[in-house]
């Protein structure tokens, strides 16, 4: 399916990304009420990174994706449980029934819809008394190691911004009318991977992608060059996993 933002070559290195904080998923899931066989739609699947910790608690999962490559990985990776299965959709236009959903998450994505008519369409295919969540992680750019990425990243994209994905998201879920309060979970994750896989990480950024442009990858060199200078095999990466949800009217 065409999106604005293409994430094909992205794809195989979305697979490197952290994993949301379990003590954040399950108060998620606390709040809204969800158990076992309950009907959970997430939106804008990828990788299948939210997919997996959704479909560990037993929940029954259609995994909405637009793009091929990417929703091919989260295929392969959820391949095991019976109780995920995928389609093609955006977040404006999931290609789900109406009343279906218990649930309806975003993970890493809502920020990538218009999301107004997100919201919408999140309505649309809710149960009565529904819930919708966004969530992303965000690293903890006060680490010192953090800290000399981000001087790379404002050197080479002077007016380098996160956009949407960085905001608190409580004024854009009021503005449609369609949810009663916003409730705000947040829960921190160590994420401790090879340093390999963390600088193939940044391949899959396309925030970064998008604004760097022909500087893309002559920012990934530098960011190469920042970790194999700790020498390490590991590297540790704090991030915080910040969800924003609300129940419907």
């Amino acid at each position: 399916m065409k999106t604005e933002w293409d994430y094909t070559e992205l794809a195989d290195a979305y697979l490197k990304r952290p994993d949301y904080a379990q003590s954040a998923i399950d108060k998620m899931l606390e709040i809204a009420g969800v158990k076992e066989g309950d009907m959970v739609c997430d939106v804008g699947a990828g990788a299948a990174h939210l997919t997996l910790k959704l479909a560990q608690h037993g929940l029954h999962i259609w995994a909405v994706e637009p793009n091929d490559a990417m929703r091919a990985n989260g295929i392969k990776r959820t391949s095991q449980y019976k109780n995920v299965q995928w389609a093609e959709g955006v977040g404006e236009h999931t290609g789900m029934e109406e009343n279906q959903f218990k649930l309806v998450t975003f993970g890493s994505s809502f920020n990538v819809c218009n999301r107004q008519e997100a919201l919408k369409e999140t309505k649309r295919i809710l149960k009565e008394k529904g819930w919708f969540a966004c969530m992303w992680n965000h690293r903890d750019l006060r680490d010192p190691l953090q800290m000399k990425i981000e001087d790379i990243l404002k050197s080479q994209v002077p007016n380098y911004s996160y956009g949407t994905r960085r905001e608190d998201q409580t004024d854009v879920i009021n503005e449609s009318g369609l949810f009663q309060e916003v409730i705000y979970v947040e829960g921190s994750v160590i994420h401790e991977i090879l340093a390999e896989d963390f600088i193939e990480g940044w391949r899959s950024h396309g925030t970064v992608q998008r604004q760097s442009k022909d500087k893309f990858d002559f920012i990934n060199e530098e960011i190469r060059k920042v970790i194999e200078a700790t020498g390490e095999q590991y590297i540790k990466v704090p991030y915080t996993t910040r969800i924003w949800m609300a129940q419907l009217r």
